[in-house]
């Protein structure tokens, strides 16, 4: 097995280093276009928001409003803090300078979601990503009465994801067992509620006010736009990780990983949904989750190049590649959610 993990190791790897040795001006040009359609979403669903007093207007405002805020976190906020496009030297796309749409400051989220989740991918115990620190997503999780209502903190979860990832570089499950360091808890607390601040104070104070007789119908249309926004988000990140056969591993499959065993552990703990440009697109291409777990500095524009290659590289040495459309990801993620919040499973 040590030569059949090496192979995959040198193969993925050409893969890769092909890929990024041709990057140029079409994806930078990529990127820049998707950040022009952004920001053009954005000030029109808040121009029409100022004659929101007509249901039309309101609806068309919410709908374009809540696209952006997708497009800011999934496509653009999401892979820009990557360092997906930091190989451009642009100093205003740069994973150092990015701060997203969103409540999570990016420098907590950077060491969550980019060192953490990337490197000890569905690693129970290691990987907080793994029910979130408040759900039950694999019998290799011990049970506790706690999570017979998961499915109601699923919801909630879905509504208020972004509080979700907020709070998740806190390492709830230490806290809990008051193993934490506190006063690097109460340091990321502060900088947690400082962006909380300035958001709410965005969306739920400023651009209210400036609609002027329009003030609670902008409210409504910006808290309905998040909510849109996180249960997305929600949808698509659960949905690349939790749903049927995708696999979770114990601490000790860890111990001298080497890169094509690393390799491995991300295809057999990732999930694809399949579709359309346009799904693509607004998953931020995490619906190419399993190239995105193999290559996560990779451009997202180019993650569907490589999925064919990756799925015929799981073919030659007979790996899972985890692929289906959204609807049957959903049912099977809400399936184990629904399972595994009781204690015989």
């Amino acid at each position: 097995m040590t030569a059949e993990f090496e192979a995959i190791a040198r193969e993925l790897d050409a893969i890769g280093a092909e890929v990024m040795e041709g990057l140029g001006e079409d994806d930078a040009g990529y990127i820049r276009r998707v950040i022009r359609w952004q920001r053009g979403l954005e000030i029109g669903g808040r121009a029409m928001l100022l004659a929101s007093a007509l249901p039309p207007a309101w609806i068309a405002g919410t709908a374009a409003l809540a696209a952006a805020k997708i497009l800011e976190n999934m496509e653009i906020g999401h892979n820009v803090m990557h360092g997906q496009w930091d190989w451009m030297r642009d100093p205003e796309i740069h994973s150092t300078v990015w701060e997203w749409d969103n409540v999570s400051p990016a420098e907590q989220w950077k060491h969550s979601h980019n060192f953490v989740h990337h490197t000890f991918t569905n690693v129970v115990g290691k990987d907080n990503d793994v029910g979130y620190g408040i759900l039950r997503v694999a019998p290799e999780q011990a049970w506790h009465w706690a999570y017979l209502p998961q499915p109601l903190y699923n919801v909630l979860l879905a509504m208020f994801f972004e509080y979700g990832v907020a709070l998740h570089d806190l390492e709830i499950d230490k806290v809990r067992a008051g193993t934490h360091d506190r006063e690097e808890t109460r340091r990321k607390l502060r900088e947690i509620g400082k962006k909380a601040g300035r958001q709410w104070g965005k969306d739920y104070l400023v651009f209210p006010l400036l609609s002027g007789p329009q003030f609670l119908s902008t409210l409504a249309a910006n808290f309905t736009a998040n909510v849109v926004r996180n249960v997305w988000a929600h949808t698509i990140i659960f949905c690349g990780h939790f749903p049927g056969d995708v696999e979770v591993f114990e601490e000790d499959r860890l111990d001298g990983e080497s890169r094509g065993e690393w390799y491995v552990r991300q295809i057999k703990g990732s999930a694809n949904i399949t579709g359309g440009r346009f799904l693509h697109l607004m998953s931020g291409n995490l619906s190419h989750q399993i190239e995105h777990h193999l290559f996560p500095d990779m451009p997202s524009n180019r993650l569907a190049e490589v999925a064919p290659r990756v799925r015929a590289l799981c073919e030659k040495y007979g790996l899972p590649y985890h692929s289906g459309p959204l609807s049957r990801q959903v049912t099977s993620t809400w399936k184990k959610i629904l399972r595994y919040a009781l204690p015989a499973t």
